[in-house]
């Protein structure tokens, strides 16, 4: 159903707040920026799917919809990093606040908008038995919390408060550290290595996240509320998108801060694409992934664009690479999915011990930090992100909390100070969205949950 001039993700995603359910992939700004998708009521819960394999069985429970289009109904949800590597028992440790290692559900009621043409659409389907009622019932209630959300007023400016490092800056230049005597012993190539902040809120999770789509616009933004919590990402990062064609994956390394003028913005990208150590260490993720690719791809089937290239976001600007890969026959977008994640952009090279040495350091499992948030649809086609510049969302008795990580890839080459400096760049616009001052997570911080 072809929806009237004016309807953009905002209006969309509120709509779905009050139809339940909600998920939004989300391409705010940035390239490509092509759709994007709002999901709501689903069909089925996933919070009792507990691996990226049992999604095939997730998705088989409906037919093809005949939809055409980028989603043609199917899962829509999130992947925690706790998921691990497909057949690697790794020992991870438990993630903090408790969350699923799946969420979201089997969507075939969603909201379509596309960037190109400048439309949007009301996508819902008729199934047998469906316990959500009549299709004509359930078209009315969503054209009616739509019209509301084109009405209601935008919400209160955010304004956080007890900003909380849960690593205090000389402890992450310690681990910094760590990292490079393993590199220095020969066990590490690189790791990535992040620490965790939070607040105390007052407003909705969706609320927070027109704050954050505002603060630091991305093609790969999305959010998920699930029980006992929500996600709200602007991640500029692809880890999966699969037209039942062709795979592409897009590493990021390397991170710069943008400048004041163009003049020092330019001076900085320039710096960036220069350095040695950046370009050398998107070149060994570039090898990661390739090799990732290369268990299920056709022999000679994988490719890299041009190297590297330079993409610019609010508060920082990234070298990125685009890795591509057929498929050998018989290879779906679940067996794609699996030798990819967790990204290696967002783990380190070798994968399983870099992630090893992570979870020792860290000390915490990640949750959906650096896990992925995105679709798999009925026809086989898959897209999904690498959940960075992320923020945690979970209810308490005085309103909400909020919890962010960020990190960075550390090599030989690392200098802590400057590894140190690089995530607070990183925090910088999610921070700002909580109406923080990010200089207050550069001091030293030993309250409650420090380690």
């Amino acid at each position: 159903m072809q929806l009237e001039q004016g309807i953009d993700a905002v209006i969309a995603l509120r709509a779905a707040v009050c139809l339940g359910g909600p998920v939004a992939l989300d391409s705010v700004a940035g390239s490509p920026r092509r759709w994007s998708l709002v999901g709501f009521d689903p069909l089925v819960r996933a919070e009792g799917t507990t691996s990226i394999a049992g999604l095939r069985d997730l998705v088989g429970q409906i037919p093809d919809l005949g939809v055409q289009g980028p989603f043609a109904g199917g899962f829509i949800g999130a992947l925690a990093y706790d998921l691990g590597v497909a057949g690697e028992a790794l020992e991870l440790p438990a993630e903090p606040w408790g969350q699923p290692l799946i969420a979201g559900g089997l969507y075939t009621d969603f909201f379509l908008l596309d960037h190109v043409r400048g439309t949007a659409t009301l996508v819902a389907a008729e199934l047998d038995d469906d316990p959500r009622g009549p299709l004509e019932r359930r078209l009315e209630h969503a054209r009616d919390r739509l019209a509301d959300a084109r009405v209601n007023p935008p919400p209160l400016a955010v304004a956080g408060r007890g900003l909380k490092r849960h690593t205090p800056p000389e402890e992450h230049r310690q681990r910094v550290e760590a990292v490079r005597e393993l590199i220095r012993d020969g066990e590490l190539y690189q790791a990535n290595i992040a620490h965790r902040i939070s607040c105390s809120v007052d407003q909705s999770p969706l609320a927070l996240y027109e704050s954050l789509r505002a603060a630091n616009p991305a093609p790969y933004a999305g959010y998920l509320e699930f029980p006992g919590g929500a996600l709200l990402s602007s991640s500029p990062e692809l880890l999966l998108d699969f037209d039942g064609r062709e795979a592409v994956t897009r590493p990021i390394k390397g991170t710069a801060p943008r400048g004041i003028d163009d003049e020092e913005d330019a001076r900085l990208a320039r710096e960036l694409l220069a350095s040695v150590k950046d370009r050398a260490e998107l070149a060994m993720i570039v090898d990661l992934e390739r090799n990732d690719l290369g268990r299920v791809a056709t022999p000679g089937g994988v490719s890299v664009d041009a190297f590297p290239e330079l993409e610019r976001y609010a508060a920082v600007q990234h070298l990125v690479a685009t890795v591509r890969a057929r498929p050998r026959p018989g290879v779906d977008a679940v067996a794609l999915l699996e030798a990819l994640f967790p990204g290696g952009s967002i783990t380190g090279a070798p994968k399983l011990r870099s992630m090893e040495a992570i979870a020792l350091l860290e000390g915490e499992g990640r949750g959906f930090f650096t896990g992925s948030l995105g679709f798999l649809d009925t026809r086989g086609r898959a897209c999904f992100d690498i959940l960075i510049r992320t923020l945690l969302w979970r209810p308490t008795p005085g309103g909400g909390e909020v919890s962010l990580r960020v990190g960075g890839g550390i090599t030989w080459d690392s200098d802590p100070a400057a590894e140190e400096s690089e995530t607070i760049h990183k925090a910088r616009a999610m921070l700002a969205a909580l109406g923080l001052d990010p200089r207050e997570a550069v001091a030293d911080a030993a309250g409650e949950g420090s380690r």
